[in-house]
């Protein structure tokens, strides 16, 4: 008898930990990939271990990022939490002005819009998610919401990245920031694009995938890693991540859906 009690006490402690709250969990970007090696002008991904500084930034419904600034040095590997502190969805983008800017106008014309690239943090509300960034070049860059409306409320922060040597920056802009005039453009439907680019994630449970492409000038988009809906489920058999691919994408019913795919022999 006294055993049997020893082993459902044990049953009991085990099942009493306590579990974490909504709020204290921090899920970290787990690509099936390994880390790219993209120069960008504000830097590239960094290794998570190489990082040799943590930041937390919290993201609020006020539009505001804190902290709204901060210094690092050129070269340093930068671990970022972002915790979004609201009740709306709030993203992280790193990026130069005219970078966030550009991007903020073709969110606002294409609101539905999903993306994949390691400088971007997404962040529903109560959550945490990790970002791991090394910042190469000296100079003034941002962080911003891109989420339609939030980088014109003024949600965005500054980084200065100090030079290691005495050389002047190249990347140097002004603070300065008005409005978009995009804001009240509407998405139109547009022609077949064929691309080719290389397939970073599959998902056949949600019927997407994951795409590195060039511009895309017929959907108007530019160069960068996209997430696509697929018309149907079936043209993701054929492919994985990893694939160098022949596409087809259209824009439906304001998404944008790839209709062909193949490999590129």
């Amino acid at each position: 008898m006294k055993i049997h009690h020893a082993i459902l006490a044990s049953g009991l402690i085990a099942f009493a930990r306590p579990a974490l709250s909504h709020d204290e969990e921090k899920h970290e970007k787990k690509p099936d990939r390994p880390t790219s090696v993209d120069e960008k002008a504000f830097g590239r991904e960094g290794d998570p271990k190489k990082a040799s500084r943590t930041m937390n930034i919290q993201m609020s419904d006020k539009m505001r990022f804190t902290p709204a600034e901060f210094v690092v040095k050129q070269g340093e590997t930068v671990r970022f939490y972002a915790k979004n502190a609201g009740q709306v969805m709030h993203e992280m983008v790193l990026g130069t002005m005219e970078e966030l800017k550009e991007h903020s106008a073709m969110m606002q014309k294409h609101a539905g819009m999903e993306h994949d690239e390691p400088y971007m943090a997404h962040v529903a509300p109560g959550k945490t998610e990790i970002m791991v960034w090394q910042f190469t070049e000296a100079g003034e860059f941002y962080y911003g919401c891109l989420v339609p409306g939030h980088f014109e409320a003024g949600m965005i922060g500054k980084v200065k990245v100090a030079a290691k040597s005495a050389r002047a920056s190249r990347h140097t802009e002004s603070a300065t920031f008005g409005n978009s005039g995009d804001s009240a453009s509407r998405a139109s439907e547009s022609p077949a694009q064929v691309a080719e680019g290389e397939i970073r994630k599959v998902d056949r449970d949600a019927k997407k995938i994951t795409i590195k492409h060039g511009p895309l000038d017929k959907l108007e988009m530019p160069a960068m890693t996209m997430v696509f809906q697929v018309r149907d489920v079936a043209l993701l058999k054929t492919v994985k991540a990893g694939d160098r691919v022949k596409f087809e994408a259209e824009k439906i019913s304001g998404a944008f859906v790839v209709t062909k795919i193949e490999p590129v022999q």
